[in-house]
């Protein structure tokens, strides 16, 4: 049995939960971080020293990091299609899970702090202004690649890429900010919520 430590609230544990429904893959879900276990008990540190959620408990081994868990589960649990084979099209997904984790965390993350966790230390109104102008531009870039498929992220198939640019997207949405005219990201939304895993992780259960 897959063991998942990490609480339901976070977008990282997300990734590994939207995966596994996509999967059909049966696991046990642990909450660990703010607000429950804490990770920075020599329990947790023994399976990651970031004191980070998620991570994964597959048998014997042991894995953290979201996307290298994505990946590994698509890869261990017969994911080809989610994850595709051929190197073209896998570079293709691999293009935009780095991407997400790279350029679009970093662009929103004062603003997240500051609009949404209330963090203290993140109420500069100038460094605000400057990552919300940030995460607009990411934004415009996900929408222009939707515009060019005219389906998902990677290309006319639902894959592995979505599953982390969905939750970033939902993330922005839940944002209380000026969101601007998205249409190509609007229907993308309306596409994934035809699925079931969607509807269960992506925005927590809720329509």
């Amino acid at each position: 049995m897959l063991h998942i430590l990490g609480k339901t609230s976070s977008i990282n544990v997300r990734k590994v939960l939207w995966t596994c429904a996509e999967l059909a893959l049966p696991f046990e879900q642990e909450d660990w971080g703010s607000g429950f276990r804490a990770t920075g008990v020599p329990e947790f540190l023994a399976l990651n020293p970031n004191a980070m959620v998620p991570v994964i408990k597959d048998g014997d081994f042991v894995l953290w990091e979201s996307n290298s868990i994505i990946r590994y589960l698509a890869g261990r649990y017969h994911g080809e299609w989610l994850y595709p084979a051929d190197p073209s099209e896998r570079a293709r997904c691999d293009q935009w899970i780095d991407w997400q984790a790279s350029e679009l965390n970093r662009s929103w993350s004062y603003a997240f702090l500051a609009l949404v966790r209330h963090s203290p230390a993140h109420q500069d109104p100038r460094q605000i202004d400057l990552s919300c102008a940030n995460w607009a531009k990411h934004m415009a870039m996900i929408e222009g690649q939707l515009e060019k498929t005219g389906a998902f992220i990677a290309g006319d198939a639902f894959s592995l890429a979505d599953i982390p640019i969905a939750l970033s997207i939902n993330r922005w949405l839940e944002t209380p900010l000026q969101h601007g005219d998205l249409p190509a990201v609007e229907a993308y939304m309306a596409r994934l919520a035809a699925r079931e895993a969607y509807r269960a992780y992506c925005r927590n259960g809720t329509p």
